[in-house]
């Protein structure tokens, strides 16, 4: 639209300055016989109504559309480096990654300065150490009284005395008869745990003659280190039956084991 106005301005323009030029002739040439001061008189402004036009210069006319942006020029040389920014904040940590090879061994360090003297270790340690078997082949019928003592010495107070027989035991020749077989330790049965005994009870067996392996075993507290006589016995049955006719060993060995071990758990 802008452009549209401009055109007819710039014809209108035109056309009267061709009219101001054909009638500056005319005067030119009604005026010949004038004085020369006055054919260089300047020639006076004329109005056309909208615009007083000068006919010795022309109106500066009004500027042109923008022109199009040229095209983009050629590259730059790189400028020099900004200064150094101030130092941001921490970054959250990372994940965790995954674990890196293993490294070659250190070398060898010096030697340490010599330790401590260590507690007393446990009688258990040592325990296997200790420990007796007394064996003998031979018959014993007594129904009551030792059968065989075997003397050990015991290392400490604080440990027990694991003990079993091993070997022939016969009852027979009677009914409702009851024998038993016990250790004792210096002459007494066991109070910790308890007793360690065997007994044998026959109901009918008067024409009966049994002989038997039996294994008879247990563990006794609360003896104090030293020499201890462990001693095998026999005798009647607590129940008050009446003596089974026992009779100890028979064509083979009897055993007795001691052995001095740590006291068990609480």
């Amino acid at each position: 639209m802008m452009l549209s106005n401009m055109l007819c301005l710039l014809v209108l323009i035109l056309t009267t300055l061709c009219c101001a030029k054909g009638s500056n002739n005319h005067n030119s040439s009604n005026s010949s016989g004038s004085s020369s001061s006055s054919s260089n008189k300047p020639i006076e402004n004329k109005s056309n109504g909208f615009f007083k036009l000068s006919l010795s210069h022309g109106m500066p006319g009004y500027y042109g559309a923008p022109g199009r942006d040229g095209r983009d020029g050629a590259k730059g040389d790189q400028g020099s480096p900004g200064k150094t920014g101030p130092q941001g904040p921490s970054g959250a940590n990372g994940t965790k990654g995954e674990p890196g090879a293993q490294g070659p061994a250190g070398q060898k360090g010096q030697r340490g300065e010599k330790g401590e003297n260590g507690t007393p270790g446990s009688p258990q340690l040592y325990s296997h150490m200790n420990w007796k078997e007394c064996t003998w082949k031979t018959e014993d019928g007594k129904s009551s009284g030792v059968i065989q003592n075997c003397e050990f010495m015991k290392n400490f107070t604080d440990t027990a005395l694991h003990v079993y027989f091993a070997g022939n035991l016969r009852v027979g020749g009677c009914d409702n008869c009851c024998s038993r077989w016990y250790f004792k330790f210096n002459g007494a049965e066991c109070s910790s745990p308890g007793t360690i005994e065997g007994m044998f009870y026959m109901r009918t067996g008067r024409s009966h003659n049994l002989h038997r392996h039996r294994h008879i075993e247990g563990h006794c507290n609360n003896i104090s280190k030293g020499k201890v006589r462990v001693g095998f016995w026999v005798g009647k049955c607590i129940s008050g039956h009446s003596s089974a006719n026992p009779h100890t060993g028979w064509k083979s060995m009897s055993r007795i084991f001691i052995e001095e071990v740590p006291t068990a758990q609480q």
